[in-house]
């Protein structure tokens, strides 16, 4: 890999670290690592922990709202799990010597970024369902690919992830399945649903391979082993079979299937994309306030955990 060194790093030690990375060894929190390697992966992570924080709140919403007490019970578990997601991360992140304060005020600052796809609105039930098949299936494809990051730390986190991702997607499916084959109000909500989430679900995989800045450093380094466009080759080869087996209509008018039985989508509005991301578009002032209200709201827990642990350390030295 081409680059200008920093002062302090040598091309003896570059060659080393590239050498592990070629072997397939992961690197481990005390190896030695280049500091923009560092720096990638902590962009990296705390922007995954922040999206699986602010992830809770569409679904949240819908806690209160949900149609039996059954559907509940399994949504509350769900956002659970997202909170316990942002924790891995977020203990990832830390190793490479990011706080989780440093992290948190990114955050709520608007200076670091998450996942587009939370600031749209889920305006019906079957929006929890489709976010379950859609948004869930495409982070899983993400996420398996991840579980093979030369990181360690952040490999072994997305084990964990995925495993219990996958309970969630295998949630939203049965859902939007069980509407698809319902009454005709209940088939409209899931298709109207499928309409809302699709595109923005194709666009959470990143931008194209051309115009994804990052892309090349972090393959190089192992960190991401397919591209943005191969994951979303998968996503879609997996997906628009079965959406179309539960009878629902795909909005792209130019989805087609190539002689390699490759299902290929039409032209994705990145002018939204970009739009949504930068805050221009969407829910991003509302994630954020609700964020920035519950840490505020908090503040005396963490007040509390801090004066326990100074009491601890005090009787301690006693």
């Amino acid at each position: 890999m081409s680059q200008t060194l920093p002062p302090n790093e040598t091309a003896e030690q570059h060659a080393a670290f590239n050498a592990r990375i070629a072997r397939g060894e992961k690197i481990e929190p005390g190896d030695w690592m280049p500091a923009e390697y560092r720096r990638q992966l902590i962009r990296m992570i705390s922007q995954h922990a922040h999206s699986e924080v602010v992830g809770m709140l569409p679904e949240g919403e819908w806690i209160t709202r949900a149609p039996t007490l059954k559907r509940k019970t399994i949504l509350i578990a769900k956002v659970q799990d997202e909170a316990g997601h942002g924790q891995y991360l977020y203990h990832a992140a830390e190793t490479l010597g990011a706080t989780r304060e440093e992290m948190l005020d990114a955050l709520l600052s608007g200076k670091a970024k998450y996942s587009s796809i939370f600031n749209y609105p889920t305006y019906t039930w079957a929006d929890v369902g489709m976010i379950g098949w859609l948004v869930d299936g495409a982070a899983i494809k993400n996420q398996t690919m991840l579980a093979g990051c030369s990181y360690g730390p952040y490999s072994r986190a997305m084990v964990r992830i995925c495993s219990e991702e996958t309970f969630h997607h295998k949630q939203g499916k049965e859902m939007i399945v069980a509407y698809a084959q319902g009454t005709p109000e209940q088939r409209q909500m899931a298709q109207d649903a499928l309409n809302r989430w699709w595109w923005p679900s194709m666009m959470m995989l990143g931008p194209h391979d051309a115009d994804s800045p990052n892309s090349g450093a972090l393959s190089g380094w192992g960190i991401k082993l397919k591209s943005n466009d191969e994951v979303r080759q998968e996503f879609i080869n997996e997906h628009v079979p079965e959406l179309l087996e539960a009878g629902l209509t795909i909005p792209d008018p130019d989805l087609h299937q190539d002689e390699q039985g490759n299902w290929k989508h039409g032209p994705i509005n990145w002018d939204e994309f970009w739009a949504v991301i930068k805050g221009q578009q969407g829910l991003n002032k509302e994630r954020l306030g609700a964020r920035q209200h519950a840490h505020e709201d908090g503040a005396w827990v963490r007040e509390a955990m801090q004066a326990y642990a100074a009491r601890g350390l005090g009787q301690a030295a006693d």
